[in-house]
């Protein structure tokens, strides 16, 4: 699969129909799909049609946008007007949206093309792509292993090259972890850049739709056409998207200062990773950037913050999931509506699902909020005080994405504490509401890993600049298709 630059200039200059783009897509996830079990829905008809549609548009001399013909796919909790939207529940099996989230509005009115829906952890609450009501994920390097979660299903589509560009979302980590695990850029914007509208809430203080993809330029290329205000979303920002412009400043990062965070950066990964750390470090330092040490004292208790607020609102927003209006229903009406909704819930809901949703109502309870939640928001504003701190004298920090590459299947079924601890270097970029990405750190024992990047709010730029130049310095494919699917 090629670049979605490339793909959208062949498009555009006839050089190759986005007929025969999509076409080519569409049976490589067919094929990928016995394999991976990364798609939910596969939506031949609609995307061919739409393919057909922007031809006759460039036959008849219109211009098209710069993502022309470019074939996307859709983590399966964003709106998608016509297709299945199931959040990997059973309790939305049936549910098809009249209506798209913006942001994929936003990439189809600049020529992308949606030709499937992505499988992910149930409602996005896992950390391992495992708890999906419809069966496991697994990862295009090593399919013994996850892909990583809950946006796994983008990053398999995205890294066994069935198309160059995936959304996903990303509430505590969700995109740059998979991103990781599979060898791939994912990218989190500040809080309010890209619209929330039509996201399927897990967690709505801490939820982002993220990018998941192989070159920083695609992901110039699908920020700008997807970020910007949205009437729809309250929380969505007045603010120009630039990302293309960013990478046109030349390849020197001459004088830019970057903080190693060292609660997060030595024990505690695995060797491998802090290899793939200093690597990274001393390509910076090459490019002209100076790295130093960094301290964010609170960061060591983010996950413990992470696990009360985003569980806290997860038990509010999953309420309206009751089979009254919608949902599947379980039950005969006689039975009487608390029996129906209970029964309801119990049986559409995954054992992930209503564990976090037991212990945000217990984190929510009279007696237990001010010990638990209320502490939790105190702990969280602490985190964003040091970053504020660490800003002052970093442009950017650096983590690795992850503390290992990425493990079996199962190995972590039956101790949920040890996959929530995988989150631990991710959960801060959404608890302060600021931008991360994880970029590519090359390969240990045979298995990408990332090195994560934070940026202080509303300077995403900078981050998929510096990608940018990395990916310029780089000896090998930055961001490589896995091996047996290339």
């Amino acid at each position: 699969m090629k670049f979605a630059h490339q793909i959208a200039q062949e498009v555009r200059s006839g050089e190759v129909s986005a007929e025969e783009v999509v076409q080519a897509a569409l049976s490589k996830a067919e094929r990928v799909q016995e394999d991976l079990n990364a798609f939910l829905t596969i939506s031949h008809d609609a995307a061919l049609s739409k393919a057909r549609a922007l031809d006759e548009r460039i036959a008849s001399g219109e211009e098209v946008g710069p993502l022309a013909g470019v074939p996307i796919a859709v983590k399966d909790n964003i709106c998608t007007a016509g297709i299945r939207t199931t959040a990997g529940s059973k309790s939305l099996e049936t549910f098809v949206p009249p209506y798209s989230a913006t942001v994929v509005a936003r990439l189809e009115a600049a020529g992308a093309i949606v030709i499937a829906k992505t499988n992910l952890d149930e409602f996005g609450m896992g950390g391992s792509s495992e708890n999906s009501a419809y069966g496991a994920m697994r990862n295009p390097w090593d399919p013994t292993r996850v892909p990583g979660g809950s946006s796994g299903g983008s990053a398999v589509a995205v890294s066994a090259g069935v198309v160059p560009l995936a959304l996903g979302t990303d509430t505590g980590g969700s995109v740059r972890q998979p991103a990781a695990y599979t060898g791939l850029i994912g990218f989190k914007p500040t809080y309010g850049r890209l619209s929330r509208y039509g996201v399927v809430a897990f967690a709505s203080s801490l939820d982002q739709i993220g990018v998941l993809c192989r070159s920083p330029r695609d992901l110039a290329l699908a920020l700008d056409a997807a970020s910007g205000y949205d009437p729809c979303d309250a929380t969505s920002l007045e603010v120009a998207p630039t990302f293309g412009e960013s990478l046109e400043d030349g390849t020197s990062l001459e004088g830019l200062r970057i903080g190693v965070i060292q609660e997060l950066s030595g024990e505690g990964n695995s060797e491998g990773i802090r290899g793939a750390l200093a690597r990274t470090a001393q390509t910076l330092t090459s490019l002209g950037a100076q790295v130093g040490d960094a301290s964010i004292p609170n960061a060591p208790h983010g996950i413990a913050a992470y696990y009360l607020v985003g569980p806290a609102e997860a038990s509010a927003n999953l309420a309206r999931f009751d089979a009254m209006l919608y949902s599947e229903r379980s039950g005969e009406n006689r039975l009487g509506q608390a029996e129906v909704m209970m029964r309801s819930r119990g049986a559409t809901f995954g054992p992930e699902v209503r564990r976090r949703i037991l212990m945000g109502t217990y984190a929510l309870s009279a007696g237990y909020y001010d010990a638990y939640y209320g502490k939790a928001l105190k702990v969280r504003q602490l985190i964003a005080n040091d970053f504020a701190r660490a800003f002052e004298t970093f442009d950017l920090l650096m983590t690795p994405t992850t503390p290992s590459t990425a493990y079996e299947l199962g190995k972590k079924s039956d101790d949920p504490l040890a996959m929530y601890l995988d989150d631990i270097d991710t959960v801060l970029a959404n608890l302060v509401g600021i931008g991360a990405i994880s970029v590519p750190a090359g390969v240990v024992d045979g298995l990408p890993c990332g090195v994560q990047l934070f940026a202080p709010a509303l300077e995403d730029e900078k981050l998929v600049a510096v990608a940018h130049r990395l990916e310029e310095a780089a000896e090998l494919p930055f961001a490589p298709v896995a091996p047996k699917y290339a």
